[in-house]
């Protein structure tokens, strides 16, 4: 049992991945935290979609928390999660950065504001080797957009060809790769002769490494369940 003036233990799931050397470079620089591979207080996972019952049953085994940033999950890893998470805590997040929790929070407020007479456009821009699409961030936004019109997320993907008008209350996405682009996300509200464009940048990977240490930082002794970094920004934990 860790004391408050021990540094909280990380476990990588992936620790040779972009990620897992990103978040080892930021355990680093600070002395709340270690990396401690076999005796942790949560094990962070940011790996692949094929690998997510094998991070899941590790952590359950271990019965410590979770962080799961994978993103190109699909609905029966969505009932692996809600599964897990009736025995430890589990915080899923297509994006670790603080910037990015707090922009959904303003999508969704915008959004309910605005209206369903307002359009909704989601671009996004990662760099050549990222492999899903939509990024899961992009559609984490768009899902904040929906909560906003308090309906169901109805998106348009990848328009290409003729008769393609847009469908009343459905949210666009376009994705862009290229470079080395850590990740760059513009939600755009198109209304009668206004638009409204609500940004994020990242311009190093580190910050999704720091983000992950705040929602670490916020897991540990957290009863079992689903959170997110919504949770995170909302508490002293930040």
């Amino acid at each position: 049992m860790r004391t408050d003036e021990q540094p909280i233990r990380i476990s990588l799931f992936a620790p040779n991945g972009r990620m897992g050397r990103a978040i080892a470079d930021a355990v680093a620089q600070t002395d709340e935290f270690a990396i401690d591979q076999d005796h942790a207080d949560v094990l962070i996972d940011f790996s692949a979609p094929s690998a997510l019952q094998a991070s899941l049953d590790r952590a359950a085994a271990a019965a410590i928390p979770i962080l799961v940033g994978t993103t190109g999950l699909d609905d029966f890893a969505d009932r692996r999660i809600a599964a897990a998470a009736k025995d430890i805590a589990v915080l899923r997040a297509a994006n670790t950065s603080l910037g990015v929790a707090l922009l959904a929070d303003l999508v969704e407020r915008a959004a309910s504001v605005l209206g369903p007479e307002w359009d909704i456009e989601i671009v996004e821009m990662h760099h050549r080797q990222k492999a899903d699409a939509p990024s899961g961030t992009a559609l984490a936004l768009g899902d904040a957009a929906a909560r906003g019109r308090q309906s169901k997320l109805r998106t348009e993907r990848g328009r290409d060809g003729t008769n393609l008008k847009r469908e009343e209350g459905a949210i666009g996405f376009a994705s862009l790769r290229g470079g080395t682009v850590a990740g760059d996300h513009d939600v755009i509200f198109a209304g009668p002769e206004e638009r409204l464009i609500l940004s994020h940048r990242a311009e190093n990977r580190m910050i999704f490494a720091r983000g992950a240490l705040a929602a670490a930082r916020y897991l540990v002794g957290k009863p079992a369940g689903i959170y997110t970094m919504r949770d995170v920004v909302g508490a002293d934990a930040v």
